[in-house]
């Protein structure tokens, strides 16, 4: 079972270390043929993927933040996740 961490930002991979989540792999892109049965993914995936993701198996966490607008399209460190309550949450979705 590996954890994946979806994410071209250096500071999110650090602040889920730093909060205990344990990231096997970072990836800047992501393809669903890698999710395995057990597998996690942390990100923020668009929920078509997220419904793959399940139906591969996989379980998936989505990195939420309370961003003001004026801080949106910056690289956040991990003190800066923090401070913008970032967390991550358990998702699930499937097709119908």
């Amino acid at each position: 079972m590996t954890t994946y961490f979806i994410s071209r930002h250096p500071g999110a991979v650090d602040w889920a270390e730093a909060e205990g989540f344990h990231v096997d792999q970072r990836l800047a892109h992501f393809s669903v043929d890698i999710v395995q049965p057990g597998d996690t993914i942390l990100g923020t995936l668009p929920i078509n993927l997220v419904a793959d993701v399940n139906a591969r198996g996989g379980r998936y966490f989505h990195l939420t933040l309370e961003l003001p607008a004026d801080m949106r399209g910056r690289e956040l460190s991990a003190a800066d996740m923090r401070r913008y309550g970032a967390r991550l949450e358990s998702y699930s979705a499937q097709r119908h």
